[in-house]
């Protein structure tokens, strides 16, 4: 049976989660490129012991009191910017493993938590960005998923060019893989045609469709972000295959 591949552009449009016997998906994929499933990806190659995502900020706070003081951080952004007296905000350019090894990541960003919080019920759930796309893609394949969700964050419930960037990155990894496997993917709905179409037009440019977008103008807009941009536009530079452990808990497969 092909692989069903569809796109949702934000948490909003996401349909209600249903079991995959009643016609669910079995995976699902979240992406937020600018930039929480980027510093998702590089918390834990870098060693963190697990990223455990909120999309409210006193939840967060309440489950971080209740974790060792000497083993936890608190990641928090919003509008771009990193939350006064949080130890980190979302640039993935901050993590490094002497800030982060063997330590809890609590947290919390303008959007890309709250698609985490859409399909936290779906079976299988995992999170991409470019530079681990294709482990992505392969990871998926391996488990034998036959309806995967791609969900993208975009900007406040708006649509975002740079997560349809990924998107179709992913899917282009996946068709690949099925074509030379003989078990052929198929693209499920419009979305993803689009998605494949914004792949295909900035595959070799994908750090200036990144600020080509309207969050990444945002970006420059409020600082220099050029590292985090390099950084977050690097295509397959990860292995890394974050995935939902328990409910709201990724960790490193």
């Amino acid at each position: 049976m092909p692989v069903q591949i569809s796109y949702f552009a934000t948490s909003e449009t996401v349909p209600a989660v249903l079991p995959p016997s009643e016609g669910g998906p079995d995976a699902a994929v979240v992406i937020d490129v600018l930039r929480a499933t980027t510093t998702i990806a590089f918390s834990l190659e870098r060693g963190a012991e697990a990223v455990e995502a909120f999309a409210d900020l006193s939840k967060l706070e309440a489950a971080a009191s209740a974790w060792p003081a000497e083993s936890r951080l608190r990641a928090g952004e919003r509008g771009g910017k990193r939350i006064d007296g949080y130890d980190l905000g979302n640039s993935p350019v901050a993590i490094t493993p002497e800030l982060v090894s063997g330590k809890r990541i609590f947290m919390s960003t303008t959007n890309g938590t709250r698609s985490l919080a859409a399909v936290k019920a779906v079976p299988l759930l995992l999170t991409a960005c470019l530079p681990n796309r294709t482990a992505v893609a392969t990871s998926l394949w391996e488990k034998q998923c036959e309806t995967v969700w791609i969900v993208g964050s975009g900007w406040e419930g708006d649509y975002s060019l740079e997560d349809s960037l990924a998107a179709g990155a992913v899917a282009d990894a996946l068709l690949a893989i099925g074509t030379a496997s003989q078990r052929p993917a198929r693209i499920a709905n419009d979305e993803m045609y689009v998605a494949l179409a914004v792949w295909h037009q900035w595959a070799q440019d994908t750090e200036g469709c990144l600020r080509a977008a309207s969050h990444g103008q945002r970006l420059m807009g409020i600082g220099n972000h050029d590292a985090d941009f390099a950084c977050c536009a690097s295509v397959d530079s990860l292995e890394i295959v974050p995935f939902q452990a328990e409910p709201g808990v990724l960790k490193a497969s």
